[in-house]
Formats: structure tokens, C-alpha cells, sequence
């Protein structure tokens, strides 16, 4: 197994003067400030390197706390009260074992999103039995088993908590987390069998992403066509496979560091497909992100500007989606190293939260920096808290530090919207804390560099 030595401690000013003299380099060198391949002039990520970066304890928080910090958000998310705490709710058992959803308190419908969500924390935490009871229920209750059904091989994107589908179409988001998740369990702790080989579903479900041919039936929403997850020319992941509106994206949909993670442990022909998807996510979070506040779209075309869906147009500007975005560059600079613009997409996103005020400013925003929910007057909720925490990983100015410090003064969230809140929490401390990893096989390492 890869990258389980503790995180190395840096100083904020020494990581702000070494980020400063390799950008500079960098440009010295290219010509330019933007895309270099960095993995030539800077230490390898640490998805390879194995040394994650503990935000917290570079700050002076001690193991223990930022321990009891997390293991506070699980047991409050999977386990707190039903009524104003948890989200996580065993739903009985079948032959493959028990089962569990996470459950979107706020709109009362279980999503492919939160599901795989609680998945990855699972693997993350080592939490097996949980792993697979949420698993099980996704896989009997979410997954399209029929051949001739528009979304067969993937997963409903919302469901009742009774099993019963809202709309049976993906959200393809879902299906990246839940792959990657698979992925990492079957590192961590080995194949079982039946649904639990999870090598193989997570092989089965990207082969599908990757080359579902067309598919025309009949659907809750009536006759749909629907087709693979990512788009074979431009090598973006779609805003969905359904195809009256496939010609379209979400940057925070885009995960090159996963990615990377495919181009190692997924099907050999397809690996360098994957490959080329993480360059080209790289690229798109620089299109797509304003030049002066770093923002992004909810919803975007594949040149990168913004789409406003003709059911949402406020899909155009920076919304609920959009707060993950920054996570994704964050991450996949942190574990692979590829491409310097991560850190000044980071650098430009908290200079505008910066200059909004840490404890005043929204959710929601143009993408010049309107704000547009100016009733929101208590300050930022946990999940965007949490996201704009994460973006420190990447980012090089000394105010990194006090978004780290944000997160860690949030607590968990409780009430009406701790779904969406709770898992963005939950996963942001994992990053921050270093204990977000890729679990990858010894001998993939530099198979594919």
C-alpha cells in the first residue's frame, strides 16, 4: 500500500517562499506562468511520495485533537440523533448483508452524490462495515441492471428512501466517487466476493463510463437517450449521459486526481484515456475559472464558459456545485504534482473570499464577484468553509492559513441542510488533515509517468 507515513510539518512561510521561487522558475523558464509540467522541478505528490500534509497540525494542532475533530464529524454524521444529526441510516439486509443510505435531509431523496460520498470517507477511515452496507443499498436500489434501459450500468442520481427511483438517470459525479472508492477498497482491504469484488465493479462501472453505447427507452421523464459518461473527443466528463443536454459539463464533476488514479488500477486499454482527461480537466479549471476571483460555473460548456441550463439558468454563475471545484485542482495538485496553475487558481479563489471577509461572505456569487444571496447575513455555511480550506493545500500566501483555521472553528452541522454541509465538512477534514489518500498497489507506482 502507498502513502501511509505521516505527513511531513512545513512552516507556512517556508511553503510560501519555495511555492514563490519554483513559480518563478517556472516561468523562467517557459516563457510563462501558466501549465509546466512540474513533476520534473518539484517534489513527486503525495500519492506517491506517501507524505500527505496535515494542514492542522502545521498550524499547532495536536494528533489527538484533530483525531477526536473527525471522529466527532463521523459519529455525529453516521450515528448522531435521526432527528437533527445523522445522515448515515441503516436500512435493513439482504442476501449480500445490511444496508444503509445517506439521506439528503433537505430535499428527503437519497443521491448518487452522497452515497459515494460516504463511501470514500468510509474507505478513508477504515470503516468497512459501513462501506458496504452503503454500497449494497446503491447497488440495490440505484443501479440500472437493464440492458435496454437508457441508464443501464449506472446509478440513479436520486432516489426515495424506500428504494423507489426520482429519476433514474446519473449524475456522473456519483459514478466517479463510487469507482474510485471500489478502487481504493480493494487496496485497503482486499476483494471479496459477489458485489464485494470491488476491483472488478470498479473495472465494470468505468469500462461503462468510458464506452456505453447508445441506449433509447423508456424513462419516469419518458423517452430518453443515453450514452457514455465522458465525451470521447473532447475527453470531459458530461453534466449527464442524457443526451438532449451531453454536450455539456461541471467543472466540479471534473476529478483529474482520480483520473490519475484510473490511468494506474483501471482497464489497461483505457488507461491512457485517462490520462489524457486529467490533462485536459487541468486545462478546463483554468478556462473555466474567472481571471479575477478564481470562480467557476455550476454548469459549463466544454470550451470552458458557462452554461445556463434552460431549467436553471442561474446555472451560470458560481452556486452550490461550484464549491467543490476548488477542492478537485486542490487535490489532484497535492497528490500528483502536475501543473502549477493549481496554485494560482488557489491563490486568486481566497484572495476574493479574503477580500469578501472570512466571516461574512456568501455562497453564491456571479462569477465577477456579485454577490447573490445577500439574505445569507450569519456568515459562510460549514460546506463552503470546508472547500475554500481545502484549497489551501494548493495555495502559496500566508492567508492559506487562516482558512485552515475557519474549518477547524466550524462545527458539525446539524439540522435541515447537514447533508449537503455535513459531507463537504466531513471530506474537507480528511484533506485538510492528510487523511484523504490515494490507496494505490505498490507496483503501480511510476507504471504510468
Amino acid at each position: 500500500m502507498i502513502a501511509r507515513s505521516p505527513p511531513p510539518l512545513f512552516s507556512w512561510i517556508k511553503l510560501h517562499c519555495w511555492l514563490a521561487l519554483w513559480l518563478l522558475l517556472s516561468a523562467c523558464a517557459t516563457g510563462t506562468t501558466t501549465a509546466v509540467n512540474s513533476a520534473a522541478i518539484a517534489p513527486s505528490g503525495s500519492a506517491l511520495s506517501g507524505q500527505y500534509r496535515n494542514l492542522f497540525a502545521e498550524l499547532g494542532y495536536t494528533g489527538p485533537a484533530i483525531d477526536a475533530r473527525i471522529n466527532r464529524a463521523f459519529n455525529q454524521l453516521f450515528y448522531g440523533d435521526a432527528a437533527t444529526e445523522a445522515v448515515y441510516f441503516p436500512a435493513g439486509s439482504n442476501a449480500d448483508g445490511d444496508k444503509a443510505y445517506i439521506l439528503d435531509v433537505n430535499n428527503n431523496d437519497v443521491r448518487s452524490e452522497g452515497m459515494s460520498y460516504g463511501m470514500m470517507i468510509a474507505v478513508q477511515l477504515n470503516k468497512q462495515a459501513e462501506f458496504n452496507a452503503l454500497w449494497n443499498w446503491a447497488h440495490s436500489h440505484m443501479y440500472q441492471a437493464d440492458p435496454g434501459h437508457p441508464a443501464y450500468g449506472y446509478f440513479a442520481w436520486s432516489v426515495r428512501s424506500d428504494g423507489i427511483a426520482l429519476d433514474e438517470m446519473p449524475a456522473p459525479d456519483g459514478e466517479e466517487y463510487f469507482a474510485t472508492a471500489l478502487y481504493f477498497a480493494a487496496v485497503r482491504w482486499g476483494d471479496g466476493s459477489g458485489i464485494y469484488q470491488y476491483k472488478a465493479q470498479a473495472d465494470q462501472l468505468l469500462t461503462q463510463m468510458r464506452h456505453r453505447r447508445l441506449i433509447t427507452g423508456n424513462t419516469q421523464r419518458g423517452s430518453q437517450t443515453g450514452t457514455n459518461l465522458f465525451h470521447p473527443h473532447y475527453a470531459m466528463v458530461r453534466f449527464t449521459p442524457d443526451l438532449a443536454n451531453a454536450e455539456h459539463t461541471d467543472a466540479s464533476y471534473h476529478l483529474p486526481a482520480f483520473y490519475q488514479v484510473w490511468a494506474r488500477m483501471g482497464p489497461e486499454a483505457d488507461r491512457a484515456f485517462w490520462q489524457k482527461a486529467a490533462r485536459v480537466s487541468r486545462d478546463y479549471f483554468s478556462k473555466a475559472a474567472h481571471p479575477a476571483t478564481g470562480l467557476t460555473p455550476d454548469y459549463g460548456n466544454f470550451d470552458g464558459s458557462p452554461w445556463a441550463a434552460p431549467w436553471r439558468p442561474e446555472s451560470a454563475d458560481f452556486r452550490f456545485d461550484a464549491w467543490r471545484t476548488a477542492m478537485n485542482w486542490s487535490v489532484d495538485w497535492s497528490w500528483w504534482r502536475f501543473d502549477t496553475r493549481a496554485v494560482e487558481l488557489s491563490d486568486r479563489l481566497q484572495a476574493f473570499f479574503a477580500s469578501e471577509g472570512l466571516n461574512n461572505y456568501g455562497g453564491q456569487y456571479s462569477l465577477e464577484g456579485k454577490k447573490l444571496d445577500p439574505q445569507q447575513t450569519t456568515g459562510p455555511t460549514a460546506g463552503i468553509v470546508a472547500m475554500n480550506a481545502v484549497a489551501s493545500l494548493a495555495a502559496s500566501q500566508p492567508r492559506a492559513a487562516d482558512f485552515v483555521h475557519a474549518l477547524w472553528q466550524q462545527p458539525v452541522p446539524t439540522g435541515q441542510y447537514r447533508y449537503y454541509d455535513g459531507m463537504l465538512y466531513l471530506l474537507g477534514l480528511l484533506h485538510v488533515s492528510g487523511r484523504f489518500q490515494a490507496w494505490l498497489p505498490p507496483q503501480q507506482t511510476d507504471k504510468t509517468e
